[in-house]
């Protein structure tokens, strides 16, 4: 569905709801209510309710309601609390940089390669740093792959190699340049102090270094990766939450052919 049709068929379910001024919908359309939950350092009490209502207050929030509140700790009370937002936002002029590239299946990726590129392409992809996590690369190359979709392991036009976690940039380019690879797949879970954003920009900056930046396709993914980011960075795509081996393996191939048409 287009988004001009989709805007169009909520206009007419609804006709307060205006796209120039979108509000969190609760209950009725523009009620602006939202529920949140935070962590305050003081001691539970009737000041330490108004403490988290002043707060909310100050978010630009009417009518706060501390619903649920609990001492963690000698010192630190957690609240659950509802509120309805006064600011809205133009959803018309929203514009979220997204991979360009048509998603296939499995089997329609491995069609793709034997008619536009004629021969397996070679995949290598790593958690990297000290990051321990492999839930995220074994999500896109293991066989079984995750929520049915498969894995790359189990592409019949693709050589997967997962090198597993906390593998460092270096190891991962020598790798990648051991075994002529074609695309370099970086997971990051682990985000504390933006340590996913070193990881990324050191891979960057040692393949700028080692001359194989415009050889290879270099995507990122993980839960705090967008496309955005992924490109501010340098690399040629990134995948976030929801996104799948279809996702990753769509993109490359395309990419793979675009670049081979435009040299």
């Amino acid at each position: 569905m287009s988004g001009g049709l989709y805007l169009t068929e909520m206009q007419d379910f609804d006709k307060t709801l205006d796209f120039k001024r979108v509000k969190p919908y609760g209950d009725t359309m523009n009620d602006g209510k939202v529920q949140l939950s935070f962590t305050l350092p003081v001691p539970a009490g009737p000041e330490a309710i108004e403490a988290a209502k002043q707060l909310i207050r100050s978010m630009g929030m009417d009518n706060p309601q501390v619903v649920f509140s609990k001492e963690l700790t000698p010192g630190f009370t957690f609240f659950n609390c509802y509120g309805s937002l006064r600011h809205t936002v133009n959803y018309t002029t929203i514009r979220v940089p997204k991979v360009d590239s048509r998603v296939m299946d499995m089997y329609q990726v491995d069609e793709y390669i034997r008619e536009h590129i004629g021969r397996k392409l070679v995949m290598v992809g790593a958690s990297t740093g000290t990051d321990a996590h492999t839930v995220g690369i074994d999500a896109i190359m293991n066989m079984k792959g995750y929520a049915g979709h498969y894995g790359l392991e189990r592409y019949a036009m693709i050589e997967a190699h997962n090198l597993g976690s906390q593998v460092s940039n270096e190891e991962l380019i020598a790798k990648a340049i051991q075994l002529e690879a074609d695309a370099v797949l970086v997971s990051q879970t682990v985000t504390q102090k933006d340590i996913h954003i070193k990881n990324c920009t050191e891979l960057i900056e040692m393949a700028e270094a080692e001359g194989i930046r415009e050889r290879m396709i270099l995507v990122c993914g993980g839960p705090r990766i967008s496309h955005e980011l992924a490109k501010e960075l340098g690399f040629d795509a990134g995948f976030g939450v929801n996104t799948y081996a279809d996702d990753v393996a769509s993109f490359v191939v395309q990419e793979f052919v675009n670049r081979k048409q435009r040299k």
